[in-house]
């Protein structure tokens, strides 16, 4: 009798399941393609911005071996005027103990002398010109060195602020441990994923009270973070979705998971909804085999994904 009790009351919630209609699950899956690529082109800016990092590290080494050279260019050429300087006060003095002789010898002397003026005049214009070619080279890898501090400073700042949330979530998520939560920091972002034996029954959406503490202390957190994108992941294993209704395989019921945990955030009026995005991935993105039912519980989760912004980083790349 009671496991006749259980199938009635098991083909009731069935019956009961989902209200997502066809056009609603395809603008989700929509809505999830676009965050994809949203994601994609954040992870894009990091690396265009590590990569410009590094190019401008190494045209900053270039240009300081360059400036060295045109140093030491600069001292041959003031060497050299220093000779001919000196050659051409020889050359005076001689002018002046000559001046008494023939004409002849003070007008090869006179010649001698603008000859050498005039070598000296060139030598002062090439070395003013190299002066001026060093000064620019100084101003531009100053103005190279200021960018590239400025970039450090951005992105060690990202990734100090990072490092921070995780330590606050993990200390806010504290009680949850052993329940199939975990908090890790991975590729610049934070990843909280919380297994569905917190927050969700078999087959079902409705979040357990657990799972709403949990989802709550999140939600904290975030309010204190508004500059972070927050991504909601559902995921299943790979055993068919086997309820009657609106939803028909386990992309709807990730993507009606994710959508739960996303609404329960938005009970703290500081998140932003702005920030939120909710997304199923069925049983496409598994953490481990289905072969086991070990390995079945840790597929079917919640990931948060939390994303800093990267709109500063963005500015100053495109300048």
């Amino acid at each position: 009798m009671k496991i006749i009790k259980f199938l009635l009351i098991g083909f009731t919630i069935l019956n009961l399941v989902g209200c997502v209609s066809q056009k609603k699950f395809l603008k989700l899956e929509d809505e999830f393609g676009s965050l994809q690529r949203v994601n994609t082109q954040l992870d894009r800016k990091l690396d265009d911005c590590i990569s410009e990092k590094t190019a401008l590290e190494d045209e900053l080494s270039y240009s300081k071996d360059r400036i060295e050279v045109l140093k030491s260019q600069r001292d041959d050429l003031t060497k050299d005027f220093q000779t001919t300087k000196n050659t051409l006060d020889k050359l005076n003095s001689s002018y002046d103990a000559l001046e008494q002789n023939s004409s002849k010898a003070l007008a090869d002397n006179s010649k001698q002398n603008r000859e050498l003026i005039e070598q000296l005049e060139l030598k002062e214009s090439a070395l003013a010109k190299e002066q001026g070619r060093l000064e620019q080279l100084q101003k531009d890898l100053q103005a190279r060195s200021n960018r590239i501090e400025e970039l450090q400073s951005l992105i060690a700042d990202k990734e100090q602020k990072m490092i921070s949330l995780k330590e606050n979530l993990s200390r806010a998520l504290t009680n949850f441990e052993g329940q199939g939560l975990s908090v890790e920091l991975r590729d610049g972002k934070v990843y909280v994923s919380m297994e569905n034996k917190l927050l969700f029954a078999s087959g079902s959406w409705t979040v357990g009270s657990e799972g709403q503490k949990a989802v709550k202390e999140l939600g904290k957190v975030l309010a204190e973070n508004p500059d972070i994108a927050v991504l909601i992941e559902g995921h299943t294993d790979n055993v068919p979705y086997g309820g009657n209704g609106s939803l028909t395989d386990n992309w709807d019921l990730s993507t009606k998971r994710a959508t739960e945990v996303l609404k329960l955030l938005l009970n703290n009026g500081n998140v932003n909804p702005q920030n939120l995005t909710a997304a199923g991935k069925g049983e496409f993105a598994p953490l481990t085999s289905n072969t086991t039912n070990e390995g079945k519980a840790k597929n079917r989760r919640i990931e948060v994904v939390l994303t800093p912004k990267l709109d500063k980083i963005s500015k100053l790349l495109s300048e």
